[in-house]
């Protein structure tokens, strides 16, 4: 089978299109006809190395998924020949990847698709993942409470804002103005122009998540309320900050860091039963998709980390 994978961690150029074998399944795996595969900028981290975890060489790249299945092993009974499925956590913890035209997934990890584009349905798993599980099981949001979502026009935060108001939360929003008309149209219930100054802003919320990591930690502490909580995703490239602690935890304050390859089995698998149910009406569906051949596998690296996407969610066709 054709396949896009590596013999060592380094940079884009050392991914390859090549022949490798079809992987056999054991009893409690699925054997998936992939027909598109997301690319990420965490698969630019595994492979560079950026990110440790345990690797098998030769490592077939890519976490995100979607096909047909083919064939079943003996214990599986969730799924049958000709099931159109989704996986988004391969590719990493000792778990081999699936920008290949086959791939062996554990059966926990896959997800039957509803009737929706699936270029579209791969495209906004990983991102849409990450926003509900930090919402509903890292920062346990409640409905009627405030939150702002700061560089929320990126994928991150589209989805981070459609969830927020699925969950029934009252959203304030940063971003550029040019964006305004499409953040009000997903939900969003107060546009900030991200140039002002959060200092300015003038209200507080419960919870407050930065996409972009430019956002000074110590200006958005002070625009928590009472018990109020940080959600982190990102940090800045100085990797520092400083803060008032005093206000910090005489406040109940809190900071909670988040990273979705960090996420539990139970976490994946309650975010894509809540994504399948968003997916089913058409939610979260929305982003603008670079689709290139899997030939181009190392290509689309490179255009990620230089920053080449143009906002654009990168597609491998592999159909």
């Amino acid at each position: 089978m054709k396949a896009a994978y590596i013999d060592k961690v380094g940079s884009y150029q050392e991914i390859k299109v090549g022949e490798l074998p079809v992987p056999k399944i054991d009893s409690l795996e699925v054997l998936v006809k992939i027909d598109y595969v997301s690319v990420n900028h965490v698969d630019t981290f595994v492979r560079s190395g950026g990110y440790q975890t345990k690797l098998s060489y030769p490592f077939v790249i890519g976490r995100d998924a979607i096909g047909v299945v083919q064939d079943i092993g003996s214990q599986v009974d969730e799924f049958k020949i000709g099931d159109l499925v989704w996986t988004n956590s391969m590719g990493y913890d000792g778990r081999n990847g699936v920008s290949s035209e086959y791939a062996a997934i554990p059966v926990d990890r896959l997800f039957k698709a509803p009737d929706v584009d699936e270029k579209q349905l791969i495209a906004s798993v990983h991102s849409s993942a990450t926003a509900q599980i930090l919402l509903a099981d890292i920062l346990k949001v409640k409905s009627n409470k405030s939150i702002l979502i700061e560089g929320s026009a990126g994928h991150v935060g589209t989805k981070l804002l459609q969830i927020s108001k699925i969950l029934g939360l009252n959203v304030a929003t940063t971003s550029n103005r040019r964006d305004f008309e499409r953040l009000k149209e997903l939900g969003s219930d107060q546009l900030i122009d991200y140039h002002q100054s959060v200092t300015e802003i003038g209200n507080t919320f419960d919870y407050i998540i930065d996409t972009s990591g430019k956002v000074d930690l110590n200006d958005n502490l002070h625009l928590l309320k009472l018990y109020g909580q940080i959600g982190m995703i990102t940090a800045p490239k100085s990797d520092k900050f400083s803060f008032d602690v005093r206000n910090f935890y005489t406040n109940a304050k809190s900071i909670k860091g988040f990273v979705i390859s960090h996420a539990s089995l139970e976490q994946l698998r309650g975010a894509g039963r809540a994504l399948n149910r968003c997916f089913e009406k058409g939610q979260l569906l929305d982003d603008d998709i670079l689709e290139l051949p899997l030939s181009d596998a190392g290509e689309a690296h490179r255009m990620l980390e230089n920053g080449l996407d143009s906002g654009r969610r990168v597609v491998l066709d592999l159909k």
